[in-house]
């Protein structure tokens, strides 16, 4: 790779909302996508497209089937482990497996994108002239300049730290690949169960292909999570003869929004889109259809406005985003609560899958 000393845009993180956001700043002109991890990227995900998502994705590519695992769909489910009690909702998600749905995005990029891997950003200082940007490759570091910088490097966005904004604090995220050893019911489950202790958010589990997807989500600061999931892997076991051995473990941070100011633009020059501007359902936990909206606003408002009115033109279209989180978050003290989980089993399940429509 030989990078160039200038591009228009540079944008950090090629997951679903930096890829979005460098599709809308071609438009304008030259465009460098740089991610951390090696290419094509993995993602520790359940990798379920809910129906925002798909219907965006349709009206910018047919979907490949190629990347769709079996069953093709999955009907959320919520279950309270303890109590038996199963809730089927008519929120219906895409089956995908998210490395290759990630590597198809990559794909729709023009030919005004250098896309490259294993090129993590070091720093950057903002001037009256754009952004100058140190991105670190092959034991060497190059000094680019840009008229704007896009922040799409998840959860722990070292963009948004650097430009001074503050962090979001993180779920612990672990996720089992189990063989599977009979069949698992059509249903992405999300799971509560009261015997993990007070660090254990909720778990989920999801047929995919050959395998049975396990993740659990544990809040910020837990101790040994990975005997937690070891704990978590045995009770679910015990009901779920389906899932075989775990043949892979993959452990992620996911991002645990609180307030409405976790939720960031950007500054100056500086957007930031995805987990990094703080754009996922806190009350879900679902981050792709925000990471794609929220990318896609920004490339738009790159592509159709000045450097400097960019970041403006940004900020006015993810306001129904933002508000749509600040909404969420008022369930979120009733959702996480023993009671509320408690009264949850008594709410009709048609009522269940109506508010869930709304998280």
């Amino acid at each position: 790779m030989v990078f160039k000393h200038e591009y228009d845009t540079v944008v950090v993180g090629a997951g679903p909302a930096g890829v979005m956001a460098a599709l809308g700043a071609a438009r304008r002109g030259t465009v460098l996508l740089v991610e951390s991890a090696p290419m094509p990227r993995d993602k520790s995900c359940g990798g379920m497209l809910n129906e925002y998502a798909q219907e965006f994705l349709g009206r910018i590519a047919p979907l490949p089937s190629s990347m769709v695992r079996d069953p093709e769909h999955v009907h959320f489910r919520y279950v309270d482990w303890d109590r038996g009690i199963r809730k089927p909702t008519g929120l219906r998600f895409l089956n995908v497996d998210r490395r290759e749905f990630d590597d198809w995005l990559v794909s729709l990029l023009p030919d005004n994108v250098e896309v490259v891997g294993l090129a993590p950003v070091t720093g950057f200082e903002q001037d009256r002239g754009g952004v100058r940007v140190s991105v670190k490759h092959e034991d060497s570091v190059h000094e680019i300049r840009c008229e704007n910088l896009v922040g799409a490097d998840g959860a722990r966005s070292a963009v948004r730290r650097t430009l001074g904004e503050g962090s979001v604090s993180n779920y612990v995220t672990l996720q089992d690949f189990c063989r599977l050893e009979g069949e698992l019911e059509p249903y992405f489950d999300c799971i509560y169960m009261r015997d993990i202790g007070d660090c254990y958010a909720y778990s989920y589990v999801v047929p995919k292909g050959g395998f049975g997807l396990v993740g659990s989500v544990y809040y910020p600061k837990t101790k040994r999570p990975h005997e937690k999931q070891d704990q978590t892997m045995e009770i679910l076991r015990r009901s779920l003869p389906a899932l075989g051995e775990t043949v892979k473990r993959e452990a992620s941070v996911a991002l645990h929004v609180r307030a409405a100011t976790d939720v960031v633009a950007g500054r100056g020059r500086v957007l930031l889109v995805g987990e990094a501007g703080g754009f996922m359902s806190p009350t879900s936990g679902e981050g792709i259809s925000y990471a794609l909206n929220s990318g896609m606003a920004a490339g738009e408002a790159l592509a159709g406005h000045s450097p400097d009115e960019a970041l403006a033109a940004y900020r006015a279209s993810i306001d129904p985003i933002a508000r749509n989180i600040a909404r969420k978050l008022r369930w979120l003290p009733f959702m996480e609560s023993s009671w509320g989980k408690y009264l949850a089993g008594f709410v009709p399940t048609p009522i269940v899958s109506k508010v869930t429509e709304g998280l």
